[in-house]
């Protein structure tokens, strides 16, 4: 089974599976700014990350059991979501949410798709190729503008440009795990368990008072943001199992929206031409993108 295999083409594209992933996207947003607007981000992560665990026992023992094919891939995911959240835990301890939300989810859809093209044999059309190009240059335009309002900040364009690379990482690995599982659902369900304990522990050893400090400061925030967080993800692993992939993970990314809207309304982030501009053409790139197969 290629890795990049359609089960439903653009044109049949389900509602359902259209709604699902916007819903997700909202959500997604949603919990990354419940984490930036923390005090403490290593608290707020840690918080949403310990949240799926009653969700993903749930889940996992409510489902049938994976395919033993797929339990490689289950601990690649793991793995992977591991970094992907610790580096996004690195991006918000010094950027706003605006500014290193664009850029980590970003970067997703064009390594997504330059991946299908050395490795997978994929062959891109002009609109995918014009797609990764606008992206590109929506990404590069927020890591090198320096707005007056201050907003530049390599260290956390870095952070999050890695924090990018791992989303593409853990899309391309859940979405073909999945398939092989034969259950969405128990697939993540088993991911996150094990996400969860490597994330304690990694977490626990740089800051050993950490789940102590969440029982008594984040309980909120494990509640809301974890259970955001895995009912958003449990619905685009779902959606990689009824349509294309980097159709899926193309248009999740239109929780960027979402975040710039929270960060601007909610979190009181200054707004610049700079920024209104490097989201917009990037949005545009993952809207090519998923035009472009």
């Amino acid at each position: 089974m290629s890795l990049l295999h359609p089960i439903l083409n653009d044109a049949n594209l389900a509602l359902s599976v259209f709604t699902a992933v916007l819903i997700a996207a909202a959500l997604h947003a949603a919990w990354n700014a419940l984490v930036k607007n923390a005090t403490d981000k290593y608290v707020s992560m840690t918080a949403v990350v310990l949240g799926h665990f009653p969700f993903a026992c749930l889940a996992a023992l409510s489902s049938p059991w994976p395919d033993r094919s797929s339990w490689l891939l289950i601990l690649a995911g793991a793995v992977l979501h591991v970094g992907y959240q610790l580096f996004l835990l690195l991006s918000y301890r010094t950027g706003d949410l605006s500014h290193v939300y664009p850029i980590a989810r970003g970067i997703a859809p064009m390594l997504t798709a330059v991946v299908a093209v050395l490795f997978l044999g994929v062959q891109l059309t002009s609109v995918g190729v014009t797609a990764i190009v606008a992206i590109g240059v929506g990404i590069m335009s927020l890591v090198f503008v320096r707005g007056s309002d201050g907003l530049y900040n390599r260290h956390a364009a870095t952070m999050a440009l890695i924090t990018g690379c791992f989303i593409a990482g853990y899309s391309l690995v859940d979405g073909y795990g999945a398939r092989l599982a034969g259950t969405a659902l128990g697939f993540f369900g088993w991911l996150s368990i094990i996400n969860t304990i490597l994330f304690s522990l990694i977490v626990s050893a740089l800051q050993p008072r950490i789940l102590r400090r969440v029982a008594l400061e984040g309980s909120t925030i494990a509640l809301l943001g974890g259970g955001s967080s895995f009912v958003a993800y449990s619905l685009v692993v779902w959606a990689f199992t009824q349509a294309p992939i980097p159709l899926v993970a193309a248009l999740r990314e239109t929780s960027i929206v979402f975040a710039l809207l929270i960060g601007v309304v909610f979190l009181k982030e200054r707004l610049n031409v700079a920024k209104v501009f490097s989201t917009s053409l990037t949005i545009f790139g993952a809207i090519l993108l998923r035009m472009g197969r």
